[in-house]
């Protein structure tokens, strides 16, 4: 069974083709291609609080190629998400209604709670063990949303209008950051052995510094080291020399700032990255509608 999942995110859009083999037994979710398109949608959203003809353009065009290769693979099913850029865009409706009118695909603006919801649809604590206590953090670009999820079920969720490109951009405040720290301080206290469930772009790529075994957690001290490091280099050298891409170079300290915040006010010593995102919760939602024969 094969899906597809689109990604229209703050720094980048994404499009993910993915077979799942139900043998009767397991359930694989094998990752056929994964295309990235580096539009930074934030950059317009954000500071004009609209998406300017250009960006929507190369996002168009991004949407048509996407619409190509979905034809190619034959997928059962598909979803495609907008984020946060496009749903803070006064134009977000219009540019949807565009894309369902130039492509054939329908794309939903969702708010941050569904956003949370669909990245918690991974399940990945099913394969830890931790005595069921964690904390899913996915801070993207324009948003971080947050799941604490405790004793076999949600206790509490959020979305926060903090993200890399915002920060990036100078546009948090005191009080989005107050509002963040307030939820974890809240919502984590009952829990003494909280760990964290990274997911995103950004947290991936420091993952990948770490060198760690897959499925192995990275510490709190780990992820400080590999922020003092990357921090040495300019953002040239992040590029030539770490390998960054260039719309990860800028990001991905702010985006560390994020996660080393929350887990030092959760008190989280240690984070899972199980390299999902997104898009790969949206196809868990599509093969869970299709066994429901919603499909």
């Amino acid at each position: 069974m094969k899906f597809a999942a689109i990604d229209v995110g703050s720094n980048a859009v994404r499009l993910l083709l993915k077979r799942v083999i139900d043998d009767g037994h397991d359930i694989i979710y094998k990752k056929e291609s994964l295309i990235r398109m580096p539009i930074r949608l934030g950059d317009d959203a954000f500071m004009e609080q609209r998406i300017s003809e250009d960006k929507t353009r190369q996002l168009i065009s991004a949407m048509k190629g996407f619409k190509h290769l979905m034809d190619a693979y034959q997928p059962i099913n598909y979803l495609a998400y907008a984020t946060s850029a496009i749903r803070e865009a006064v134009n977000g409706d219009e540019i949807a209604g565009r894309i369902k009118k130039e492509t054939g695909i329908a794309l939903k603006i969702i708010d941050g709670q569904k956003e949370a919801h669909a990245i918690f649809s991974n399940h990945v604590e099913e394969n830890l063990e931790n005595g069921g206590e964690y904390l899913y953090i996915d801070a993207g670009g324009g948003s971080t949303e947050l799941i604490l999820f405790a004793e076999g079920k949600i206790i509490a969720s959020d979305s926060f209008r903090v993200g890399a490109v915002r920060i990036l951009q100078g546009l948090d405040t005191k009080d989005d950051w107050a509002q963040i720290k307030n939820w974890v301080k809240k919502n984590a206290k009952p829990y003494k052995k909280l760990v964290a469930i990274g997911s995103g772009g950004n947290i991936n790529k420091i993952y990948r510094f770490a060198r760690k075994e897959e499925g192995k957690p990275v510490s709190y001290k780990k992820i400080i080291k590999i922020k003092n490091y990357i921090e040495k280099y300019s953002l040239s050298d992040r590029i030539k020399i770490l390998r960054l891409r260039p719309d990860r170079a800028d990001v991905i300290i702010p985006a560390i700032n994020v996660y080393l915040s929350v887990f030092k006010w959760a008190g989280i010593e240690k984070m899972y990255v199980p390299q999902i995102g997104l898009a790969d919760g949206m196809i868990h939602i599509l093969y869970n509608q299709f066994k429901d024969g919603q499909t």
